[in-house]
């Protein structure tokens, strides 16, 4: 298994594939792309991606991990335990994330605490009377 830590050749035709194995859609390369400029990537390769995790941050104040995401097939394998040490050990900033329902054990196995709430705004539905 290769890690990558701020994996720059993370490219949209490597990513979408990927991604659409964990969540399906049908996601624009172009605006894949620019995402994955604005993002730390950190990743697992074996041969393939296999695994990524990748952080939003001003390098300063505020980092979150936008997503942690890991092949069906290589899940329980130590990848995301591997990628989590690797974006603590490489972000100047404390990492706020939040969790899909069901896998707070595997944050909470790998040493984090809860702490803030979290709440979405749905961008599609979102209106000037909302705020």
């Amino acid at each position: 298994m290769e890690y990558r830590v701020d994996d720059r050749e993370l490219s949209a035709s490597i990513f979408i594939p990927f991604v659409n194995r964990i969540w399906p859609g049908r996601y624009d390369a172009a605006k894949t792309q620019i995402a994955l400029s604005k993002t730390r990537n950190i990743s697992a390769y074996d041969d393939v991606l296999v695994g990524c995790l990748r952080i939003l941050s001003d390098g300063y104040y505020f980092g979150t991990i936008t997503e942690l995401l890991v092949l069906p097939e290589y899940r329980r394998q130590g990848v995301g335990s591997k990628l989590l040490r690797l974006a603590k050990n490489n972000t100047p900033t404390m990492l706020y994330f939040g969790a899909q329902p069901g896998l707070e054990v595997f944050y909470e196995k790998n040493g984090r605490r809860k702490s803030l709430q979290s709440y979405t705004i749905n961008a599609a539905s979102f209106s000037e009377k909302d705020g």
